[in-house]
């Protein structure tokens, strides 16, 4: 009996170390103008509504992670079955939700996806509905991860950037900066959401790497040149790298349908 309860114990944990996507039980509500989400505490600011044609979210601190979950992406569906289509959308994280009532707070445009075909005004009109959500992969179609200098930013002492189009399924939780062919790198702090910086600038063209979460580890991802000698604040530099890794989470049962 020992030997069995053991063996089951150890297949549950397998189970939940290889899933990847777990499914959630919450509610939603929504912001009526997509600009509260895009100017929330992950400081994307317009580029926001790149992401996900206007389909954002503000999430609690366990999907927030004090930044790290920014940019993360999730299916989201209502299980109102009057209004609700087995569907739902796709939404960007892009802000801090404070109100522990919800998991999220949609944008409207993502509140009204998730409706049946020709009742999104009915459910906009229920203000905030029962759903079920999972993380799912970013995809960015010919799009690298973007590093944008943010006008903050002070040559030589100061550097700020701000990581956009991150794909996959995966959180930046480290960054260093260092010159392009030195082996000398400088670590860099989140400042706040998707925004890091350093005060200990190299000189010249200048290289990043990156430490993200690939399933209960970190990886490596090099970005061999990305900003010129002459980076100047507010442009958007391409890294040169596609994130498309999938970390796993700790669940089970794991959700590997398609919702459709």
């Amino acid at each position: 009996m020992a030997f069995l309860l053991l063996f089951l114990l150890s297949l549950l944990a397998s189970s939940a170390t290889a899933c990847d996507r777990c499914l959630h039980q919450s509610k939603a509500s929504y912001f009526s103008k997509a600009s509260v989400l895009s100017s929330g505490a992950c400081g994307y600011g317009s580029q926001a509504l790149d992401f996900s044609g206007g389909n954002l979210a503000a999430g609690v601190a366990s999907l927030f992670k004090d930044g790290a979950g920014c940019g993360g992406c999730f299916q989201i569906r209502c299980k109102n079955p009057s209004v609700c289509s087995k569907l739902g959308t796709t939404v960007v994280l892009t802000d801090l939700n404070r109100n522990n009532e919800t998991d999220f707070v949609l944008s409207s445009r993502a509140f009204s996806g998730m409706a049946q075909k020709g009742k999104g005004k009915e459910i906009l009109k229920l203000g905030i509905v029962d759903i079920e959500y999972k993380r799912v992969p970013c995809v960015y179609k010919n799009q690298n991860l973007a590093v944008r200098v943010e006008e903050s930013s002070k040559k030589p002492d100061y550097l700020a950037v701000k990581f956009l189009y991150q794909g996959g399924q995966t959180e930046i939780v480290g960054v260093d900066v260092a010159q392009v062919g030195s082996a000398n790198w400088s670590f860099m702090s989140r400042n706040h959401g998707a925004v890091w910086d350093t005060s200990r600038v190299p000189k010249g063209a200048l290289q990043f790497r990156f430490v993200v979460t690939a399933g209960y580890d970190g990886k490596w991802i090099w970005a061999k040149k990305v900003l010129p000698a002459d980076w100047k604040n507010g442009v958007i530099y391409d890294s040169g790298v596609q994130i498309t890794d999938i970390a796993q989470e700790g669940c089970f049962p794991c959700d590997d349908s398609t919702w459709s």
